[in-house]
């Protein structure tokens, strides 16, 4: 019985925080103990719906402006019920052009965004460190991804293209993340350690109380064998 209960109570050491460059790629893909995904990925996804958002308003709004006023250009001969119906018409010509350019822009923007995030976030953690040649090579890649369907021509230079918006966007999210006393990687880190620190020292304690508690069965399972002698 007191055998069965020892058994029970056993539990294995906290695993340690990642050591190498693919458990820390793997561990941006998994979900905490309170099915939270890591910031990082986190924030890939958010930079993702931004991007996709300013690409619409970049791409749409010029675009609804235009066909407005192209609209009542071309309409002038037109015969409308009243004011608020031209104006109306207007509109939805406007509206057609904002969905169909907006939507265009908007999903190459994302696109650029979550990937250039994506490489970069990636080398980050697979270094360890944020350096600006993470950014630099991240831009490099996808500006390269996106014209390479133009040839060599166009893949020199979208890599030419992506190292240059690159390199400042690396610099600003570095100075950025500065300014606010740590860097993700070592923000990371951190929580990585001091999670850690925590469980190790629960596992402590609890094995303290676990040898304990193991220690007065043991005595208390002798002296039962003891009495039992002494009667017979």
């Amino acid at each position: 019985m007191a055998e069965g209960l020892g058994a029970g109570r056993t539990f294995s050491r906290p695993t340690p925080p990642p050591q190498t460059g693919w458990e820390r790629l793997s561990e941006l893909w998994r979900r905490d103990e309170l099915q939270r995904y890591p910031e990082e990925t986190v924030n890939i996804i958010k930079s993702a719906f931004t991007g996709g958002l300013v690409g619409w308003l970049y791409g749409g709004l010029p675009a609804f402006r235009q066909a407005r006023r192209a609209f009542i250009e071309g309409s002038q001969g037109e015969v409308f019920q009243n004011r608020a119906d031209a104006v109306q018409s207007a509109h939805r010509a406007g509206l057609r052009s904002f969905i169909r350019y907006g939507w265009r822009w908007s999903w190459r923007v994302a696109t650029f965004v979550t990937i250039f995030n994506m490489v970069s976030t990636g080398l980050s953690v697979y270094r360890d460190k944020t350096t600006i040649s993470n950014f630099a090579s991240a831009g490099a890649f996808t500006g390269a991804l996106f014209r390479m369907h133009l040839g060599l021509s166009g893949l020199a230079g979208g890599f030419l293209f992506g190292t240059a918006f690159g390199i400042p966007a690396g610099g600003l999210l570095m100075i950025a993340q500065k300014l606010a006393g740590e860097t993700l990687q070592e923000k990371r880190n951190r929580e990585r350690r001091e999670q850690y620190e925590q469980k190790l020292a629960e596992w402590q304690s609890r094995l303290s109380v676990t040898e304990d508690l193991g220690k007065m069965e043991s005595d208390a399972r002798g002296q039962s064998q003891t009495e039992n002698s002494r009667r017979i």
